[in-house]
Formats: C-alpha cells, structure tokens, sequence
C-alpha cells in the first residue's frame, strides 16, 4: 500500500534572542536558578509587528523549498496553534493569503497547545489517505510572548516564539512515513495549564487584563509529574501497538519543554540521551513549534537518515498528549 510520508521541513526562529541573564533584570530570578531547573539558557523573542502568521508563513516556505514545491502545489494547510493572530479569523487563512496558496486550498487551526504538531500531522495525514487531498502543509508556530505574564517568574522564563513546518503527501513505497499514532487526553486537569481568562466563559475585563489573567497559569509540579507520566505511557503504546522495541528507535524528538522532562523519559525507555534530539536549551518551550522546529533540526543535522525509525511524543495543556511513528 502506498505512504503518507513528510516530503520536507522548514523552521523559523525570530533574530531577538533573550537570555537568562537578560530576565533576571525583569524577574527575581538568575540563570543558574532556570538552568537547573529547565535546562533552557536562551530564547528568541518575536520583533515588534511580526506575527503568528509572519512566523509560519517563513517556515511554510521553507518546507516547500526543501520539499521542491511550490504554494500552487498545496491544497491542505494545517495549522496548530494556541496564538493566532486574532480570535477569528484562523492563522491558517492569513497564512494561506501570505503564502499565496490557492483559493480552493481547505485552511483551519487546530489547538492542542504543546501535542498540537502531533495531532495536525495525525489529521493532515488521515485526510492525505482519504484520498481528498493530494499535498498538506503542517505548521505548528506560536507567539508565546504574546500571552506571558512577564512578572510571573515561573513560566516567563520557560516560553519562546517561534515556528516549524513539514509538507505530506504520497509515496508509492509501502511502509514509510507516518506509522502511527496515539493521540489522548487529561480533561479534568485543564486548570493546571491554561489561561483563565478571554474566552466565552469568562470575558476579559478590566480587572481580569490589570490581573494578568489572560496570560499563561501553570501548576509546574503537577504538570511535570503529568508529562513525565502520559509521555512515557505514549510512547510505549505506540511502540507495543506496532511490534517495535525501544532500542530499534533512531531518534526521539521529544516536546521540548524541560530537559529534565525529557531525561525521565529517556531512564523510563531505557534509551540514552544520545537518542534523543534536544534544543530546549536555545528555544525554551515553543509550544506547537517545539516538534517541527526540532524535526527541522534534526534532518539538517543528518540525525535522520532512510530506514530509520523516529518517534514523536509530545504533552501539552489540555491536558493533551500524543505520540506517533514515522519511518523515513
């Protein structure tokens, strides 16, 4: 049977890079106090003006280039993202515009906060299959900036802003591409990640935007306790559900959160870190560009290479979580 596979990746990173020694003039913090904590050293911040969709319409680009298609060649775009330019209409229409991708091409958003590249690539590659569709682009970007309570010192040093981009589409080859996936989900502990208020159950006020209340809350211990768990239970599902043993995987690119997140899973799978594809020390958390700027990476790099086994495994507010098996 023919392949879904991902036919090229692109990311983009803003030029502002903001340093932990740059926050803790901001907050009562230091980068000793965020490193062993996190493991992230830097971030890049988006410049005044530049938007969710500016950012994904760089890295779609890049996609396409090294895919060697155009934009006239899409007619799927997928865009996961918790940071849309405005709530309506969806980031993926502005991109479309942009991008000058055509008027008969299907554009929506999809929000699944950090899992978000997972499950748009999950979707994209089901609607690929159905046969409907010929070629998807898949972005996963965020302005993180946009929506961090710059005096909260717990999470304002965790984010950044950024975007990356994969194009699918078919591959005669059988046993390629997209494997599989597993995809959940923790509903009763959306108040652990989540921002209060804005949306249709709690209007912003006056009193809620002097309060901050329309930016990021995080309960840190509980949802690293969560992570560590869901992300572990993906990825072994994953793997049992397709026959493959941990130690035939050539690269996990986790969601890149917390490098001590991603150390856990890594004694959990019994695989060493070497195994594992880690930039959170330069980008900080992402969101839904953490695992396609990473992807980028990692294939630039040479980490990736034909026939290997790649697993993704992501968590996010939600409280989402998903994993998924390509095979390139």
């Amino acid at each position: 049977m023919p392949s879904t596979v991902i036919l090229g990746t692109g990311s983009y990173a803003p030029d502002r890079v903001l340093t932990n020694d740059e926050l803790s003039h901001m907050v009562d913090t230091s980068d000793a106090w965020i490193r062993t904590r996190s493991g992230i050293r830097e971030r890049r911040i988006a410049a005044p003006g530049e938007s969710t969709s500016d950012m994904g319409v760089r890295a779609a680009q890049r996609a396409l280039d090294d895919a060697g298609l155009t934009a006239a060649d899409i007619d799927l775009l997928v865009v996961a993202t918790i940071t849309p330019d405005m709530p309506m209409p969806a980031a993926a229409c502005l991109i479309q515009h942009k991008l000058g991708l055509p008027t008969t091409c299907a554009c929506f958003d999809l929000n699944a906060a950090c899992s978000g590249f997972v499950y748009a690539l999950d979707t994209a590659c089901a609607m690929i299959g159905s046969g409907r569709y010929k070629k998807a682009l898949v972005i996963g970007v965020e302005k993180l900036s946009a929506i961090i309570d710059w005096q909260d010192r717990t999470t304002c040093v965790l984010f950044g802003d950024g975007a990356g981009a994969a194009v699918v589409g078919m591959s005669p080859a059988p046993n390629l591409g997209l494997i599989g996936t597993r995809l959940g989900s923790f509903g009763d502990g959306a108040e652990l990640l989540c921002i209060p208020r804005g949306g249709s159950s709690a209007p912003s006020t006056p009193e809620s935007i002097a309060a901050r209340d329309h930016c990021i809350r995080m309960k840190g211990k509980e949802v690293f306790k969560l992570a560590v768990r869901a992300m572990d239970e993906a990825a072994r599902d994953i793997l049992e559900q397709h026959g493959v043993r941990a130690d035939q995987i050539s690269l996990v690119i986790p969601h890149q959160a917390n490098l001590r997140i991603i150390e856990a899973i890594s004694q959990y799978l019994e695989l060493p870190m070497e195994r594992f594809f880690v930039n959170v020390d330069r980008y900080g958390n992402t969101s839904a560009a953490s695992i396609p700027i990473a992807l980028d990476e990692a294939r630039r790099a040479g980490r990736i290479k034909p026939g290997d086994l790649t697993l993704l495994v992501a968590f996010g507010a939600g409280l989402t979580y998903g994993s998924a098996l390509l095979r390139w």
